[in-house]
């Protein structure tokens, strides 16, 4: 008996400390989530869907006010459970699976979404939305490519003539109609692109592709080398952190917009015409610098990289050069959370969510130089019915991070389906999740 009442009061002891633990862990998280609220600044644990986000300058703190952090991802299959969070009104459903590397999304004119699986050189066609919210056809359409990102058509309208790819090294083109579901003749290369990332230190390697409303104007945006390498010193920036401008055919290349270090995502506003990129900014400057952003581009504009940030802030690792720039460099429109790692943007022109319509959503693909992660998501930028934002985004799709920091999924592109629901690739569960209206699945 007497060993008895000792276990008993053990047991009963080791559950008041676990409560007192699990109690202590909670005000932990309140506190942590209640002081993310009060700043600029977040992370993982404190993203909700509908949460208002707006950086300023203002609250920017001074290079290596933390130090540099390297918490990479290893992405792990997805919890039992565990399923991507939305807003009220909205529900989302398991679109496809079974993919390789799935990265940009673009869709055509008829709806079929094309996606480029860049790691396996494919570019393939998904068609159609079952009853289930499911995808009803998936087809190569090319492979053999060389880490195809970007994709666009050609000419702009409703009967394009060509499917282009950008793929790492070079544009190339197939011919197509609309309805294709593969390439109906060889590929076509029209020139080749700076860079290329094919082997290992190679840079950012993603490229993406649009064109003019016109037609006239083929834009390619192309990553930095580096980090932050001086681009007077080191030949390998030559043409790169820039968005360059080409002839549909290939030629006539030239330099659009420079100092942007990684455009992953370019896209061009339906009513103004204007271009706009999602941007990666540079690392290593602390956890919260240098903030990722989303803006339009004005021809011949500087943005600032490798010297300068947000409107004239100089580098400390470039101190003393170029200070003739400084009065140039042009201040984004967003600013996003440091080493969220903004891929895909597109402006949304679907049926479903007729109150974002205009609206900018973007796959933020998450951190690794950052203490605590951030990122994981797909924002929403409000633009007011108009062609500028006031600053501010929202968290839109939230969850892909668990309680205790491990992630599983990584958004990476998005596109607008035929029936208006919201379609993000995503890389680390190689899948394409669909958000619907959730009384319009």
């Amino acid at each position: 008996m007497r060993k008895v009442a000792k276990y008993f009061v053990l047991a009963s002891l080791f559950i008041v400390v676990g409560g007192f633990v699990a109690l202590y862990l909670h005000l932990q998280a309140d506190s942590s989530a209640e002081a993310q609220s009060s700043s600029p600044f977040s992370d993982y644990r404190a993203q909700a869907p509908g949460r208002t986000h707006h950086i300023t300058l203002q609250d920017l703190p001074q290079p290596y006010a933390t130090s540099s952090a390297m918490k990479f991802s290893l992405v792990v299959a997805r919890p039992p459970n565990a399923w991507p969070k939305v807003p009220a009104g909205f529900s989302v459903q398991l679109y496809a699976t079974g993919l390789k590397n799935p990265r940009l999304l673009r869709a055509a004119p008829n709806g079929d979404v094309f996606l480029a699986e860049s790691a396996a050189g494919n570019i393939k066609v998904l068609r159609g939305i079952d009853e289930q919210g499911r995808v009803q056809k998936v087809q190569d359409f090319a492979t053999g490519l060389t880490k195809p990102f970007g994709i666009a058509f050609y000419p702009p309208g409703p009967e394009p003539q060509w499917v282009y790819v950008a793929n790492t090294d070079s544009v190339v083109r197939f011919p197509y109609r609309i309805g294709d579901l593969k390439a109906r003749g060889p590929v076509q290369k029209l020139c080749d692109l700076p860079g290329g990332g094919l082997l290992p230190g190679g840079g950012h390697w993603t490229r993406d592709i649009v064109f003019s409303p016109d037609g006239k104007t083929m834009y390619v945006s192309v990553g930095s080398h580096s980090n932050d390498d001086d681009s007077d010193t080191h030949p390998t920036e030559k043409d790169r952190a820039d968005i360059l401008s080409f002839n549909p055919d290939g030629s006539g290349q030239k330099i659009f917009a420079s100092g942007i270090r990684n455009a992953v995502g370019i896209a061009v506003h339906p009513t103004s015409g204007e271009l706009w990129v999602s941007v990666n900014e540079r690392d290593e400057l602390g956890d919260n610098l240098v903030p990722d952003y989303i803006t339009h581009i004005l021809p011949g504009g500087f943005y600032g990289w490798p010297w300068w940030y947000m409107g004239g802030v100089q580098d400390p690792r470039h101190k003393g050069k170029h200070p003739e720039l400084k009065d140039k460099v042009i201040t984004p429109d967003v600013l996003i959370q440091p080493h969220n790692a903004s891929l895909e943007m597109l402006f949304y022109d679907g049926k479903q969510f007729p109150q974002f319509h205009g609206d900018i959503f973007a796959s933020e693909h998450g951190s690794w130089n950052r203490e605590v992660r951030t990122g994981y998501e797909v924002i929403r930028v409000p633009m007011h019915g108009g062609t500028r934002s006031d600053g501010s985004y929202e968290d839109f799709v939230t969850g892909f991070v668990t309680d205790t920091g491990k992630v599983w999924g990584r958004p990476v592109g998005v596109a607008t389906a035929a029936d208006g629901s919201l379609l993000i690739s995503d890389d680390g569960g190689d899948v394409i999740w669909r958000v619907s209206s959730a009384t319009n699945k």
